[in-house]
């Protein structure tokens, strides 16, 4: 060994808390940080390479980079402190320059440069917050993606974990099972206070968090908590009881104008939560009201009757401090006022929903209504759906660029087989979706509706869907000075009607609910009957009131609701079809009246069934043997098109047949002894049984509605099929070297844009958690051991835990600019990241890039002339009539 060798080992003082040699010691253990790196300058001046140091001084090559960017930060903060520490003594930039050993001043500028001295200190800050998240939370993750949700770089966390690590904290990576395929383990990597191993998070999953109480806007130089919900005071909370009104507005949270912590920013209305006494909250359709009572800021209306308290009228907050309200407020669902003494505070609106996301709802036509029209419409709609796939087909075919094209051809694959499950059709003309809002000043016949033309028809379609007799015809009114007053000629997507008229749509209330809109006249005819003679005075919530009785089953929410409304509705489907009576569809309808607010209003849904004779309904439209022998139940294909159907085991993601184009599964072959006989079966995998036949008329009982769709489904099962055959002759993309040159700043941006979308990915990781935490939980409690019922609990645990994480991806889209879009053109990405590019992109972004019809882009004169016309008084709709453009294109315009 050389002496300059023995030198470095005698000084050994690298920071490790493993191995041979401990971390530093004393009240700063980087105290060393200089002489160690000069340590490894040294090695390297001597020519050793990086595995050869790390090996020299008993490190991995990450914890030898790790420990060299710390130290190099502890070494540039101690001469920015030095220089400054010159500087104030009087030193010019050159004087400095030549102390410090720097060519010239340029160093020494940066290095008295506040925000350069403020980088320093941003790992160390972050660490400090990881450290408050640590004491609440215990463990949390930290893969890929964190550093996005903390406001930090990647090596910035990176490093903060390593000083963490420095400090006695446990770093480790935990294989989380997939809850849709427990076998398949994904890898999150952990850092956790020193009383929790990395043994303990594996038996316990749910010990592991997500940091979110802490973010940075500055890269990790300051940070701000998330806050919890403001709350206001009881007092100022009215109540609008049932029997004085406020049934006919039920959901509906008036506030008054003007009031700062209840402000609702640029939207008209909103879908909120108020935390009220900081113990319960209002929940429902927040609006202005012009008409307020003295020393009430809110008005809750509610079909409870007088007498009720209070605080039993609102919803008590749930035990749970990161959700109180047990639902998922919007990004920027909070927002800040300035108080009467200046102070800033949060508001105490929180909001779900607001004014425009509703108009994001797609546009087109369930079977469930359209399969109640006449044929020839039902004929019409899916003919113009089908033409509009293979015309989108033929577009996505002539394209040039293979990445993209193939890209696009499986989309559109996946695509045409979820409209054969479906059955959606083509919208018909001007067709939207509007949030419905009460205003008592319009008449029964009219609808308050600015995004139509005033005095043409239109009818309202809320799901579920009982019938014809369901659905309004109203005449649009524009011009009552109430409704203006209260919510303006421009709103984007929300109507205003009666509060009687909510009552034809099959009971729908106003706290969010929304509903189809479709202009008629002229060639577009919507058959409307008059409401149902039995169901009218009927009141769900009245005659199946549970409210002083005992021993009630009472509906669950969630799943169980879900399967209840499902299986009335599909036997309304099926007695529909079959040419019901009136007063059996009443009953039928009745039945889904009580159903739907069961859980919310604690109905009793069992004796609903019993007197209407429901079993009676099923046994006579539903009495049928399909062709596995199985008796009763969905009995057309309009109801049968999501049942599932068991095949073998399945076993990878399948390849596409040459020949024909149909995905083909390998088949798994493995068996499993059955617990509840003791036989050995084999594995089955559950499929939509419409897709699994080959001619979906096979599920139809024979009507021409039931014939007139399988024939569709039939044309898109094959389509998609001919567009993988078409993807299995397109070559990948081959990268150009020169373009990528060229458009070099394009490319950086695309790759930046792409690290940013990849911060979904510790959400669905959080999700995995969440779910595979709660299935444990719940397996176990019930002692569950059916494989079928725990599928099922996998499959709604997983779905939820993706809800409330928000692991959809959907806000991390990547938006492709012009630019960007010619240097994919050109070649400057390479197949593998363009692919990766295009699975976070906006779908419908790239398929407009890709297959342009026609843009919306109107020119700076038009859109003045926009905003002038609303700036007069004109509504949407006689803005859009003026223009030749649509609604929706005004609104944009006006709103952005």
């Amino acid at each position: 060994m050389d002496l300059v060798e023995e030198d470095i080992l005698m000084h050994y003082g690298v920071k490790r808390r493993s191995g041979r040699y401990p971390w530093g010691s004393g009240d700063n253990p980087y105290q060393h940080g200089g002489d160690f790196l000069a340590r490894v300058e040294e090695l390297q001046r001597l020519g050793k390479t990086e595995k050869q140091i790390a090996d020299e001084l008993h490190l991995s090559t990450t914890d030898l980079r790790m420990q060299v960017r710390v130290a190099k930060h502890e070494r540039r903060a101690l001469q920015a402190d030095r220089a400054r520490s010159l500087r104030e003594d009087g030193k010019t930039l050159d004087e400095i320059a030549s102390i410090l050993g720097y060519a010239n001043d340029s160093s020494v500028r940066a290095l008295l440069n506040e925000n350069t001295a403020a980088n320093k200190n941003k790992a160390q800050a972050t660490a400090e917050i990881l450290k408050k998240e640590l004491a609440e939370k215990g463990a949390i993750d930290v893969g890929t993606g964190v550093e996005r949700q903390l406001g930090v770089s990647t090596g910035v966390l990176q490093e903060a974990l390593f000083i963490l690590e420095t400090e006695g904290y446990n770093r480790y990576g935990v294989g989380v099972p997939q809850v849709n395929d427990p076998k398949k383990r994904t890898i999150t990597p952990v850092i956790s206070v020193p009383e929790i191993d990395q043994r303990e998070v594996y038996q316990n999953l749910e010990l592991v968090k997500s940091v979110g109480d802490y973010h940075s806007t500055d890269g990790g130089e300051s940070w701000d908590k998330r806050e919890y919900p403001a709350s206001i005071d009881s007092s100022r909370v009215k109540i609008l009881y049932g029997d004085e009104g406020g049934a006919l507005k039920d959901g509906v949270i008036e506030i008054r104008r003007g009031v700062a912590d209840l402000d609702l920013g640029d939207s008209h209305y909103a879908q909120v939560r108020i935390l009220v006494d900081g113990t319960h909250y209002l929940k429902g359709m927040a609006m202005y009201s012009d008409d307020m009572p003295d020393g009430a800021d809110i008005v809750f209306n509610t079909n409870k009757h007088t007498g009720t308290p209070k605080m039993d009228v609102l919803k008590k907050i749930q035990d749970d401090p990161d959700n109180p309200f047990g639902a998922l407020i919007k990004a920027n669902g909070q927002s800040h006022y300035i108080d009467a003494d200046g102070n800033e505070k949060l508001s105490a609106i929180n909001k779900l929903k607001e004014e425009g996301d509703w108009d994001k709802m797609s546009k087109n036509l369930s079977s469930q209504f359209l399969s109640k029209q006449p044929i020839q419409l039902i004929k019409k709609q899916l003919d113009l759906t089908y033409a509009d796939a293979a015309d989108e087909f033929s577009e996505i075919c002539s394209l040039n660029n293979p990445t993209v094209k193939r890209k696009l051809l499986l989309d559109f694959a996946d695509e045409c087989d979820s409209a054969a499950v479906h059955l959606k059709a083509a919208a018909l003309p001007r067709q939207s979706t509007q949030v419905i809002l009460p205003l008592n000043a319009m008449k029964e016949t009219e609808i308050f509706a600015p995004n139509y033309r005033d005095g043409e028809k239109v009818v309202l379609i809320r799901y579920p869907h009982g019938g014809t007799f369901e659905i309004p015809e109203l005449t649009v009114n524009n011009k009552n000075p109430t409704a203006v007053s209260v919510l303006g000629k421009n709103i984007r997507d929300a109507v205003g009607i009666n509060p009687k008229v909510a009552e034809r749509l099959s009971g729908a209330d106003f706290d969010g609910d929304q509903v189809v809109v479709i202009p008629t006249g002229g060639r577009v005819k919507i058959q409307s009957t008059p409401a149902l003679k039995d169901l009218k005075d009927f009141d769900p919530k009245t005659d199946y009131s549970t409210e002083g009785k005992t021993g009630v089953r009472l509906l669950a929410k969630g799943a169980a609701t879900q399967r209840q409304m499902g299986e009335i509705s599909n036997l309304i489907t099926d007695m529909t079809l079959k040419g019901a009576t009136e007063p059996e569809i009443a009953r039928a309808v009745k039945h889904s009246m009580v159903v739907i607010d069961a859980a919310k209003h604690k109905l009793d849904y069992r004796q609903s069934e019993k007197d209407n004779g429901i079993a009676e309904l099923k046994k006579k439209y539903q009495g049928f043997d399909d062709e596995t022998g199985h008796h009763g139940g969905a009995s057309t294909l309009l109801s049968r098109r999501k049942q599932d159907v068991e095949v073998p085991e399945r076993q990878g993601s399948g390849v596409i047949d040459p020949l024909t184009g149909k995905v083909v599964y390998k088949e798994s072959g493995r068996t499993y002894v059955d617990p509840r006989t003791g036989k050995t079966v084999a594995a089955t995998t559950k499929v939509k049984r419409i897709l699994a036949v080959d001619d979906v008329r096979s599920m139809s009982s024979g009507t021409l509605q039931e014939e007139a769709y399988a024939d569709y489904a039939n044309k898109m099962k094959d389509l998609a099929n001919k567009a993988r055959l078409e993807y299995k002759a397109t070559p990948t993309l081959k990268r150009s070297a020169s373009a990528a040159k060229a458009f070099e700043p394009e490319v950086n941006r695309l790759m930046a844009a792409l690290k940013v979308a990849q911060l979904n990915a510790p959400l669905e990781r959080e999700a995995q958690r969440i779910a595979n935490a709660r299935v444990k939980a719940k397996v176990q409690a019930n002692n569950i051991t059916d494989k079928d019922e725990i599928s099922k609990i996998r499959r709604a645990a997983i779905s939820d835990a993706r809800n409330s994480t928000g692991a959809s991806g959907k806000r991390t889209r990547i938006t492709i600019s012009d630019g960007e879009w010619t240097a994919i053109q050109s070649g400057a990405i390479s197949d593998t990241t363009l692919s990766e590019i295009l699975r976070y992109a906006e779908p419908k972004t790239v398929r407009e890039r890709a297959t342009p019809r026609r843009t919306t882009q109107l020119s700076d004169a038009r859109i003045s002339r926009i905003k002038a016309m609303a700036n007069s008084g004109n509504t949407n709709a006689e803005i859009a009539e003026a223009l030749g453009i649509s609604t929706s294109a005004v609104s944009k315009y006006l709103n952005s």
